[in-house]
């Protein structure tokens, strides 16, 4: 028998399969994944031999900028129409080193460990973080870092009535208690963009969208 997360996590494949084609062609999108994406590559300061794991990973903007950084990266989406539409651009652009699949966390973690983990405005749509970070938490390395992309605590206008929402945004204080409960050291904030919104009822607003980084001890 379906669960809510199940109802939930069908939610965001539906949505966002309906949207995939379209994703880039949004200037908000491409503007949010490079500001993110240089954040990230600045946090994990990777020499180029890194395995990466990058969650959430929609039609590939955050991929596709720090493939050159990294030895190889697996990117995962639970939706198939991004995976799609990132294995489209990775065939374009001539990028060789990302494995493209359609995964979910936490209910399906890949195998295998890795140097790095990312995930951009993906953990709002999952409803048990707890599970997800401990999920996250064994699929790095010992001395492995973890970077965590998402919008601050809001009051629910970043998606108005939008199915598949599972947070309105994280409190940092307690995002960090929930990485440290899960085993992360070094928990570092620092805000890594503003992306600016037209909201329902036509007014516009800026959202901050936090970077939060931690180390797997050892």
């Amino acid at each position: 028998m379906p669960t809510a997360d199940d109802d939930l996590n069908q939610q965001n494949i539906d949505r966002f399969n309906a949207i995939a084609a379209e994703w880039d062609s949004q200037p908000r999108h491409v503007e949010t994944a490079s500001a993110v994406a240089e954040a990230m590559r600045v946090a994990l300061a990777p020499t180029g031999e890194e395995s990466l794991l990058e969650f959430g990973c929609g039609a590939g903007l955050i991929t596709a900028a720090l493939a050159p950084h990294v030895a190889r990266i697996l990117a995962l989406d639970s939706a198939p129409g991004m995976i799609d539409a990132l294995r489209e651009k990775l065939r374009r652009h001539g990028i060789d080193n990302v494995d493209a699949k359609v995964g979910d966390l936490p209910d399906n973690p890949p195998e295998g460990r890795f140097d790095a983990i990312v995930s951009s405005m993906t953990m709002h749509h999952i409803a048990d973080t707890d599970a997800l970070l401990r999920v996250l938490f064994h699929r790095l390395k010992s001395g492995g870092r973890i970077a965590l992309a998402d919008l601050d605590r809001e009051d629910g206008s970043f998606h108005g009535d939008k199915p598949g929402i599972a947070h309105h945004g994280f409190d940092r204080t307690v995002l960090a208690d929930k990485l440290k409960a899960a085993g992360f050291a070094d928990v570092e904030f620092t805000t890594a963009h503003h992306m600016e919104r037209t909201l329902d009822d036509g007014t516009t607003r800026r959202f901050p969208i936090f970077l939060a980084v931690a180390t797997r001890p050892g």
